[in-house]
């Protein structure tokens, strides 16, 4: 992988496995915006930055980027260290569903995303579409947040601190159109305040399993078991995490025969089938079901 930094742009090459459609469309994030040109512009730790990838060459372009903020932040956020050709190959292995959905989500990565701004995303998407929920979610950044930049004549904004978003009112979060959520951010966020930022960022440390990581993600105030599962597969390298939505449901009933109501039967399943790493097998299904077979 060579990383060339030119006056408007960076250019990183030999990236394989990678398709930013594939990436950016699979429910695991929601401030990243497609461009007409198929380049995505978003935001993340703080950094603003737009990427375009040609498959041909195998070549990421990043405009508004430094070689020094891909080598602290994008490297690790698009998981570039991890190869994802092996783990094609073990889970398509596995039965002709699991290489159908492979072959059709090729390019996807499971983002190492904030832990934070994971926690309150995924808050706020439960009994959400995901247009709406990334409305609430920048709405939810502009209101409380700080301003992290412009880029092509667009502000984009950090969501609010914990700190800040504990002290929220009801009438402070009346714009960002959160429901019942509202109640839910500002309880878990008092409990971050209380406990320090800390508490969540070990629970992505290696000497922390996945089902630990579940059980602590569960006592924060509006996390289930999907939602949890989603805060640690998405920002904590939990791989083994399954999430289990309503398209997850429809993909184990239609693929798998199990119940649409048997979701610890799901669960059992993928933990025996795809083992530890049942997350990206989960998305290359979430997209598949998503996408190919709605």
């Amino acid at each position: 992988m060579i990383a060339k930094e030119y006056a408007d742009h960076l250019e990183v090459k030999d990236i394989r496995d990678f398709e930013l459609d594939h990436i950016f469309d699979c429910g695991q994030c929601f401030r990243w915006e497609k461009n007409e040109d198929g380049s995505y512009t978003g935001i993340a730790f703080g950094k603003i930055v737009t990427m375009k990838y040609d498959k041909e060459t195998e070549t990421l372009k990043l405009f508004g980027s430094h070689k020094s903020d891909f080598d602290s932040v994008w490297y690790d956020y698009l998981d570039l260290g991890r190869d994802y050709g092996d783990i094609k190959k073990i889970l398509a292995d596995k039965d002709d569903v699991m290489r159908q959905a492979v072959e059709y989500g090729q390019g996807i990565r499971i983002l190492n995303q904030e832990k934070w701004e994971t926690l309150i995303s995924f808050i706020i998407s439960q009994n959400n579409n995901i247009p709406r929920i990334k409305k609430c979610i920048n709405s939810l950044a502009e209101t409380l947040g700080t301003k992290a930049g412009e880029y092509k004549g667009r502000a984009y904004y950090k969501l609010p601190t914990p700190e800040v978003l504990a002290e929220a009112s009801q009438a402070d979060l009346a714009p960002c159109r959160l429901g019942y959520r509202a109640k839910y951010l500002v309880a878990t966020a008092g409990r971050i305040v209380e406990e320090g930022l800390e508490s969540l960022e070990v629970l992505g440390g290696e000497e922390i399993c996945g089902r630990e990581a579940l059980d602590a993600l569960l006592c924060y105030c509006g996390v289930g078991p999907k939602v949890a599962n989603c805060i640690a597969l998405f920002s904590m390298k939990k791989f083994d995490s399954f999430p289990i939505d309503v398209w997850v449901r429809k993909v184990m009933n239609q693929c798998y025969g199990i119940d649409e109501n048997d979701m610890n039967g799901m669960k059992e399943y993928a933990a025996e089938k795809f083992g530890e790493y049942g997350g990206i097998a989960q998305q290359y299904l979430f997209y598949y079901i998503t996408h190919k077979k709605k």
